[in-house]
C-alpha cells in the first residue's frame, strides 16, 4: 500500500479526502444499511477521495463490495449466524489504518470494532463521524427483555458522545437521538431511491398471474428481512383483524430470513416469495398494490420509499423514518404501533377505495422524487469536510 503524504491544508473538496469506514456489516447480509454505505462509497470514489472499508467477512457475501475491504475478525451472533460480530481491532489492522492514513474515520456501528476505532483516532487527533442505521434499543422488547433498553441507551450514548458528529437517515431519527442527548452535533444522512429500478412501470399483471393473483384482487404487500423486529406480529394480527371483518384481500411476502416460518405458519394464505434484489424486487413490489409496514426500529425506512416511488401507498407505524417519508392521509396512513383496529380500518380503507388507492400512491411517488443518492451522499462528504476543517483549526 501506498502511504499517503501527510498534508497541513484544509480539505476544500471532496477529492482532499482518506476516510476510513469501520462497520459491522458491509456487504455480508443485503439490507438498507448496506446499500447506503456501499453507494456512498461509491460516491466517494467516483469523486477522487480515498476510502477503505473495514469490516466483516464471508466467503459467499450477499452482495459484492465497494472499493477496498479489509476483514475484520469476527464470530457468528448465536442463533441470527447471518450476522456477525467484530473481535476489536487486531493489530494487523492497526497497521493497516496507520499506512492508510486516514483524515476522517467513519464508524457505523457501535460493536467492539466500533469502539477500539473510535479511541485509536482520538489518540490521533482524527475527526470521527458515527451514523446511526438502527434502533438497537429497541430490538429487546421482542424477545422479552425489554428491561435491559435502558442499559443499551446508556452505552450507546457513551459511543455517540465520544464522536463529533452523527449523521441520522431522516430527521424524526435525529430527534430521536437529540432527546436521547446522544450528541450535539447531529445531522441528516437520508436515503436515496434508484428510480430506473424502482417505479410504477415495473408493475406486472403477468407476474401477478404467475403467483396466483387474479386480476382483479386487491394485494397487501410487506417487503423486507423476515425478523420478528420488523412488526411481523403486528402485520398478522391486523391481516386476520381484516379477515374477521369479511374484507377480501390477498397478501404478498417478499423477503427471507430467520422468521420466514414463522411467519409462513402465521399465514398461510400469504405467497412467500423469498428472496429477491433489483429489478426482481422492484417488479415484485410494483405488483402489490400498497405496502403495509408496521415496524417501529427503522431510522429510516428504505422499503418505504422503494414502495413510494412504485407508486405504492403505504400503511406504517406513527414512529421513526415512517414519520418523515409518509404524509397521513395524503400518501399513505400513519398508525399508532400496535393499534391492531386502526391498522386493519386504514388498510380496509385502500382495499375498498380504488381511487384512494391510486391518490395516495401518486403523491407517494411524487414525494419520492426528492430523494436522490448523489445529492444525499454529496452531503455526508461535506460533512466529512466540515469535521476535517474543524479539527484542523483546533489543532493549529
Amino acid at each position: 500500500m501506498t502511504v499517503p503524504s501527510p498534508s497541513n491544508q484544509l480539505p476544500e473538496q471532496t477529492s482532499d479526502l482518506r476516510v476510513a469506514l469501520v462497520t459491522g456489516n458491509y456487504n455480508m447480509v443485503a439490507d438498507g444499511p448496506t446499500q447506503a454505505l456501499n453507494r456512498l462509497v461509491g460516491h466517494l470514489l467516483r469523486h477522487g477521495a480515498g476510502v477503505r472499508v473495514y469490516a466483516p467477512t464471508i466467503a459467499e457475501p450477499a452482495v459484492p463490495a465497494t472499493g477496498d475491504l479489509v476483514s475484520l475478525p469476527s464470530f457468528a451472533i448465536p442463533g441470527r449466524p447471518e450476522y456477525r460480530v467484530t473481535m476489536g481491532l487486531a493489530p494487523h489492522i492497526r497497521r493497516d489504518l496507520k499506512a492508510f492514513a486516514p483524515n476522517i474515520l467513519h464508524v457505523a456501528a457501535p460493536d467492539p470494532a466500533g469502539h477500539r476505532a473510535v479511541t485509536w483516532a482520538r489518540h490521533r487527533g482524527l475527526p470521527i463521524l458515527a451514523s446511526v442505521h438502527t434502533r438497537f434499543e429497541t430490538y429487546p422488547r421482542y424477545y422479552n427483555l425489554a428491561f435491559i433498553e435502558p442499559l443499551l441507551e446508556a452505552g450507546l450514548r457513551r459511543f455517540y458522545r465520544r464522536c463529533d458528529a452523527l449523521v441520522a437517515p431522516s430527521e424524526s431519527m435525529a430527534q430521536v437521538l437529540r432527546g436521547q442527548r446522544m450528541n450535539y452535533d447531529i445531522g441528516i444522512w437520508s436515503r436515496g431511491v434508484d428510480r430506473e429500478i424502482f417505479n410504477p412501470g415495473r408493475r406486472s399483471m403477468e407476474w401477478r398471474r404467475q403467483a396466483g393473483f387474479a386480476d382483479d384482487a386487491v394485494v397487501i404487500g410487506f417487503f423486507s428481512r423476515l425478523v420478528m423486529e420488523k412488526g411481523l406480529d403486528v402485520f398478522s394480527d391486523a391481516i386476520d383483524e381484516l379477515r374477521r371483518k369479511g374484507v377480501k384481500h390477498r397478501v404478498l411476502v417478499v423477503g427471507d430470513g430467520p422468521a420466514r416460518e414463522w411467519f409462513q405458519n402465521r399465514l398461510p394464505e400469504a405467497v412467500f416469495t423469498g428472496y429477491r434484489g433489483g429489478a426482481d424486487l422492484a417488479v415484485s413490489v410494483a405488483s402489490m398494490d400498497m405496502l403495509f409496514f408496521p415496524s417501529i426500529t427503522e431510522t429510516f425506512g428504505n422499503v418505504t420509499l422503494e414502495a413510494m416511488a412504485c407508486g405504492l401507498p403505504v400503511v406504517a407505524a406513527q414512529a421513526t423514518g415512517s414519520e418523515s417519508l409518509v404524509d397521513d392521509h395524503v400518501s399513505g396512513r400513519l398508525i399508532r404501533p400496535g393499534a391492531i383496529h386502526q391498522y386493519a380500518d386504514a388498510l380496509q380503507a385502500y382495499v375498498t377505495n380504488a381511487d384512494l388507492l391510486r391518490q395516495h400512491g401518486a403523491a407517494g411517488e411524487q414525494r419520492s422524487l426528492e430523494f436522490s443518492w448523489d445529492r444525499i451522499n454529496q452531503s455526508v462528504a461535506d460533512t466529512y469536510i466540515r469535521l476535517v476543517r474543524q479539527k484542523m483549526r483546533q489543532g493549529a
